[in-house]
């Protein structure tokens, strides 16, 4: 199967998948599980992909699909444990508030056909990657993939445990977390998933796949300016006084060893 008709017939599945999330979400009353799915949607996509291109190189394939399967279930289960048993995030409750009775059909189309078109858009690289039956070794490409791929997953999964075990402690309730991988971003968890897609793109790049370079961007540019980092540093500034004082010596999202703090 050639790549734009492997594409399209992916645009169909998710729109599919999308559709039985949504169902899910009326019975449930909560449309935060579509949160839960992004990252395990990626790796469905994945596998779905690798079955459907058996002219593709079959190392490559498996290097793609098991990166994509770590990051993916290991997000969607973070995200399953931090929402477990709190009530709906409040942007849906929003929504939903605003939206009235209307809600149950304008989810569909607000909340998750909106993101079953970005993982779409997004999972082209998982495509080219896959697809291509040349070249028909590992390149340095694909190892330089793995490294980048493990520099993102660190500061990920890293950044998350660390808050997870931060906000755990009452003591720390009003406070800033500065220490561990937090002390060189604002935002590791945020920086390890954008590189860890620009990692994807590499194996891609790989394959030929030059033009997918689009998946990335968005992808980092969704981190940074849209549902990530532009959203919570509006939120942070304004409930924790001593946040102001981080974004002074802290990385707001490359990480970098932090500067020194502003003396009067």
């Amino acid at each position: 199967m050639d790549f734009l008709s492997l594409y399209l017939t992916l645009f169909f599945i998710i729109g599919a998948m999308m559709t039985a999330l949504w169902l899910l979400s009326l019975a449930l009353k909560n449309s935060s599980i579509v949160d839960i799915f992004w990252g395990s949607g990626f790796v469905i996509v994945a596998w779905i992909v690798l079955s459907l291109t058996p002219e593709g190189f079959l190392p490559r394939k498996l290097l793609l699909s098991i990166l994509v399967t770590i990051w993916g279930l290991r997000l969607s289960l973070h995200i399953l444990r931090r929402n477990w048993g709190k009530p709906e995030d409040f942007r849906y409750q929003t929504w939903r508030q605003e939206s009235g009775t209307s809600w149950w059909w304008w989810s569909l189309f607000k909340v998750f056909f909106l993101q079953g078109f970005l993982m779409w858009l997004i999972s082209a690289p998982l495509v080219a990657a896959q697809v291509s039956p040349s070249p028909d070794h590992l390149t340095v490409l694909d190892i330089l993939a793995i490294l980048v791929w493990m520099v993102g997953f660190f500061f990920e999964a890293v950044g998350d445990w660390q808050l997870m075990r931060f906000k755990a402690d009452p003591e720390n309730k009003g406070k800033v977390l500065q220490t561990g991988v937090w002390m060189y971003t604002r935002h590791p968890n945020y920086f390890g998933d954008a590189t860890q897609w620009w990692a994807y793109y590499l194996i891609a790049l790989a394959a030929g796949g030059w033009w997918t370079i689009f998946s990335p961007v968005i992808m980092t540019t969704l981190l940074m300016r849209v549902s990530g980092v532009t959203l919570l540093e509006k939120s942070l500034k304004d409930e924790k006084p001593e946040y102001q004082q981080y974004r002074q010596t802290t990385s707001k999202f490359i990480p970098r060893c932090p500067r020194q703090k502003k003396t009067k």
